[in-house]
């Protein structure tokens, strides 16, 4: 922050700005807004017979049945949206869910806080369609396109001299916990999850990638997509396997003409679509299909327990006792630890199943999303961060060399350490680990808007190549990518139940042989190709 004014003034501009946070923190403290909406009938429930065990009135969501047919529960939350049939005077729609919590949480991102939705319940319940749809249908389009597409109108009609935005996009899933960047396709398999004191957790190494408008970002959702890990279970014929985190990091840069500062404001976006709950036994799932079941599991079941001990926390918040949340139980909740507690403001959607035959899975979600009413968080206004974190990451880089240097360690620019020590203790190493990671964290912050715009562009050129190499295209004709025309050569298009998947991928079969792990044939040809 520069100033032309004296000391004197600048230490009371700041004391000011210190004093206005303190009071920003309290004012803001909030509970998770949760909504519960009910999809209609799939084709399974309807082979099956099932009975609408779900009803609605207002806020207030009921379920009756169960296997003594005598059970009735009933819970409020913020919102309770039926979507079971369109033909009813009281069906809400895909743009009522976003004008009621999308529109509120962007509006949030602008005035400076973090924000995060995330879905949750159990496989086939619809939590994709309603973070994401079908994002070029306009009636049904989920919260995620038209939250972006909302975000870049607004940009575009508040951009002035004094008032500039910037906006960078991450894409990533959490797969057996294991991290994976799906926006670079030269990322390492399995990132490492980090945490800072300011910062909170982070991913190392999550590409960012810079975008100038809803086409762009909407780009960059469709590449994430295409690689994000999916299977076919008895539940739903396009069950999402990982958890799938999209991530808009929105900054503005304010000029005060009266003062003559420059103000800026970073907002993180989170969107979250959580891999669904499930039994192995309704899933009929083997082999890596039951691992990946209880890799699910194990991160719900633990989400489910940090969102039990943050409203036993909000509860006895006026006793001295201090309550242990476990969020590296996992690796989904240490990711989510600022939004579930934190710093963010968070909107929760329960999707539910109304079929009879998911009574229990059902019943469990509705309880889910009643626990996770109770959920403070503590959003503040993220003013000015990148000065002071910039400072105090310098200080601690200093602090860490010197720490080292007095071992007879130096670690150079290069990332080369320069050691009489054949080897180094546990504390060493994990001294340079840290050193490195701050290192790391700095050059990140310090980085231009250009250089951003040119790192993305190579990692898009990288990405064009590889799906060459594989004969493979992403646009609708294939005129974009690959070698091959489609109107002369025989192609593939991936239809999916799920609209995240449907239409992403356009094989294209070339003459001769191709061999890959799995294979597919298609009829009076002989070629083969990779499916």
């Amino acid at each position: 922050m520069k100033s032309r004014y004296g000391n004197a003034q600048a230490t009371f501009y700041c004391a000011f700005q210190n004093l206005r946070g303190e009071f920003t923190s309290v004012a803001n403290m909030s509970s998770v807004k949760v909504a519960v909406r009910v999809r209609p009938f799939n084709s399974r429930e309807l082979a099956n017979e099932s009975k609408c065990v779900i009803a609605m009135t207002g806020s207030t969501t009921t379920i009756s049945g169960g296997s003594t047919g005598q059970q009735t529960h009933s819970f409020n939350y913020d919102y309770s949206y039926w979507s079971f049939n369109k033909t009813d005077a009281n069906f809400v729609s895909q743009k009522q869910v976003y004008e009621d919590l999308g529109n509120e949480m962007l509006e949030h991102a602008f005035e400076g806080y973090n924000v995060c939705i995330f879905a949750y319940g159990q496989t086939g319940s619809g939590k994709s369609y309603t973070m994401m749809g079908k994002p070029n249908d306009e009636q049904e389009m989920g919260i995620i396109p038209r939250l972006c597409r909302d975000l870049f109108g607004r940009i575009g009609r508040d951009t002035t001299a004094l008032h500039k935005f910037s906006v960078e996009v991450s894409y990533m899933e959490i797969y057996c916990e294991r991290v994976r960047d799906l926006l670079n396709p030269n990322s390492a398999g399995n990132l490492k999850v980090r945490e800072h004191k300011m910062l909170g957790p982070y991913v190392d190494d999550l590409t960012k990638m810079a975008v100038c408008s809803y086409q762009d970002i909407f780009f960059h959702m469709d590449e994430g997509n295409k690689a994000r890990t999916v299977a076919v279970t008895n539940m739903n014929s396009s069950s999402s396997r990982s958890h799938a985190v999209f991530t808009i990091v929105l900054t503005q840069k304010v000029h005060d003409e009266m003062t003559n500062l420059d103000m800026e404001k970073v907002s993180k976006i989170s969107l979250v679509d959580l891999a669904g709950s499930e039994r192995a036994t309704s899933t009929g799932a083997e082999g890596q299909r039951l691992k990946e079941g209880a890799n699910i599991n194990k991160s719900l079941t633990t989400l489910g327990l940090v969102i039990s001990k943050l409203a036993e926390a909000a509860n006895k918040k006026h006793h001295n006792k201090k309550v242990m949340i476990p969020y590296r139980d996992s690796t989904l909740t240490w990711i989510l630890k600022e939004n579930l507690g934190g710093n963010s403001k968070t909107a929760m959607i329960a999707a539910l199943s109304p079929a009879s035959i998911n009574f229990e899975e059902t019943l469990s979600t509705l309880r889910y999303a009643d626990r996770a009413k109770q959920i403070v968080c503590q959003a503040m206004v993220n003013e000015d961060p990148n000065a002071k974190l910039i400072r105090e990451l310098k200080e601690e880089v200093n602090k860490l060399r010197t720490l080292l240097q007095d071992k007879g360690i130096e670690v150079n620019n290069d990332d080369s350490i320069t050691s009489a020590k054949p080897k180094y203790s546990a504390r060493e190493y994990d001294t340079i680990e840290q050193l490195k990671a701050s290192e790391k964290l700095i050059a990140s912050l310090n980085e231009t808007w250009e250089e951003k715009l040119r790192k993305t562009e190579d990692i898009r050129k990288a990405r064009e190549e590889e799906l060459r190499e594989m004969g493979l295209a992403t646009s609708e004709d294939g005129s974009t990518l690959g070698v091959f025309s489609p109107k002369t050569l025989p192609h593939l298009v991936n239809l999916n139940e799920d609209p995240l998947m449907s239409e992403c991928l356009l094989y294209y079969l070339k003459e001769g042989i191709t061999r890959r792990e799995s294979r597919f044939r298609v009829a009076n040809t002989n070629w083969v190709g990779e499916c």
